[in-house]
């Protein structure tokens, strides 16, 4: 009986800790960002895991990456520029949500 406790557990503790993952990754399709963006490959623009590894033990990286996303930019990442997000297309909380999950690859 303890077998099935301590397996209810860690079955429970393994959804928790995935639910602000998947909330994040529906963040950035909402927003619009999967459509340029993948976890593991460039498309448009670079992969989430490029992305993580560049900012990788940055202190300010949320808040640089952030100020990215919202003012657009180009020729970081190559030639294709990326558009600016505005509030009305993510909230800032979302937005650093999204930043967090794809820091953490």
């Amino acid at each position: 009986m303890k077998r099935v406790h301590a397996l209810s557990a860690l079955l429970l503790a393994s959804a928790a800790l995935s639910g602000p993952v998947l909330a994040s990754e529906a963040l950035a399709q909402k927003a619009g960002c999967m459509a340029c963006h993948a976890k593991d490959k460039k498309l448009v623009g670079p992969s989430y895991k490029d992305v993580a590894a560049k900012y990788a033990g940055q202190a300010d990286a949320v808040a640089s990456l952030s100020a990215k996303v919202r003012s657009g930019g180009k020729g970081v990442w190559g030639p294709i520029p990326m558009p600016p997000n505005d509030a009305a297309k993510i909230n800032d909380a979302d937005l650093k949500s999204v930043v967090e999950w794809l820091l953490k690859g």
